[in-house]
């Protein structure tokens, strides 16, 4: 669905239209703050339904929901750092669009969030307007030369409170030269855990980091796995994603057998979803179907916006915040940190 559904002149406006989606919440009372959520959840309900035979009416209606209530929306920051690892060994399922756009989002609503760009190609950094040139330290120094990362970390300056750990060309040799250094497995890890207590000693606690992976299964993406514990998985609506799926689920397993115990799935998105279409809607409920307590509720349609904001060095987030492309990231961050919340006050209270 083209994004320009939303911003239809002859489209009712909502009551948001006029506010940025990173526009900061005020600090009512908790009292206070749970009002105003159901407030804004009986106005989004208000708004009329449509049909499955007017998709251009049902796109307009469902992104002015969205729109009402998430806009300013902040999430629960987790107790602890949570370490995400963004894999797929499919290419062109949205792995770096969903590590920029959901670490952006995360900022957004008050976070604080670290983007690991672990491609050569440096996509990552390039959507987070970071330089990423080869003289630029980068995550290269930080494998094989055992650089701290808080001498390579640069800040997004469209994004307070995220930071990104850029990827140079020099890291495509890096697959090479870390076959022969020692615990070249957990390198990364090292480095992000120094990291994330370096921030926590500062007292500036890091929330998450995002490590965005190349689509392969290489050293790289070996230490992606060994740093992090939960991994998050884009899957693109589409036949191919699904059996690209069962081989990155044995692989994940080669891992937690061999070098992280503590490795799991912990979110799946469904990205490029065309609800016009047969094929996303069966692709969708075979994931749901299979992965239920793992896959979002939220989907990321296809979306000419969030194609366009790499080429402005932006995040979709940022580029175009009123995109149902960028209300659907929103929703997505949302969820992913609720759901974390809700998963320790659980082990809290087991």
């Amino acid at each position: 669905m083209d994004d320009t559904a939303t911003t239809r002149p002859d489209a009712p406006p909502t009551p948001t239209d006029r506010e940025p989606l990173s526009a900061p919440p005020t600090t009512p009372t908790e009292d206070a703050s749970s009002d105003d959520s159901e407030e804004r959840a009986a106005i989004a309900a208000s708004i009329p339904g449509a049909d499955g035979n007017t998709p251009l009416a049902q796109a307009v209606a469902d992104d002015a929901r969205k729109r009402i209530t998430l806009t300013g929306r902040t999430v629960p920051r987790p107790a602890r750092t949570r370490v995400l690892t963004v894999a797929n060994q499919k290419g062109g399922v949205g792995k770096t669009t969903t590590t920029v756009n959901i670490a952006a989002a995360l900022a957004q609503a008050g976070s604080t969030v670290l983007v690991v760009d672990l491609d050569p190609q440096g996509n990552a950094s390039t959507a987070l307007g970071i330089d990423h040139h080869s003289e630029v330290p980068s995550v290269y120094d930080v494998l094989v030369d055992g650089r701290d990362l808080t001498e390579v970390v640069q800040p997004c300056a469209d994004l307070p409170g995220l930071v990104c750990a850029p990827a140079t060309i020099d890291l495509a040799g890096a697959e090479i030269e870390l076959v022969s250094l020692v615990a070249r497995e957990t390198r990364l890890e090292k480095a992000v855990s120094a990291y994330v207590e370096h921030r926590r000693e500062t007292g500036d606690q890091l929330d998450y980091v995002l490590v965005d992976c190349p689509p392969s299964l290489g050293l790289l993406t070996v230490n992606a796995f060994v740093a992090a514990n939960e991994v998050f998985i884009p899957i693109q609506c589409e036949y191919y994603a699904l059996e690209g799926l069962s081989q990155l689920l044995k692989n994940i397993e080669l891992i937690r057998n061999h070098l992280n115990p503590a490795l799991h799935v912990s979110t799946i998105l469904l990205t490029m979803y065309d609800g016009r279409t047969r094929l996303s809607a069966q692709v969708a409920d075979e994931v749901r179907e299979h992965f239920s307590a793992q896959t979002l509720r939220a989907t990321v349609p296809r979306s000419v916006r969030i194609s366009e904001a790499p080429s402005h060095g932006q995040t979709v987030m940022t580029y175009d915040p009123n995109s149902s492309g960028a209300l659907s990231y929103l929703e997505a961050a949302v969820e992913l940190a609720e759901r974390g919340a809700a998963r320790s006050t659980t082990e809290e209270t087991a």
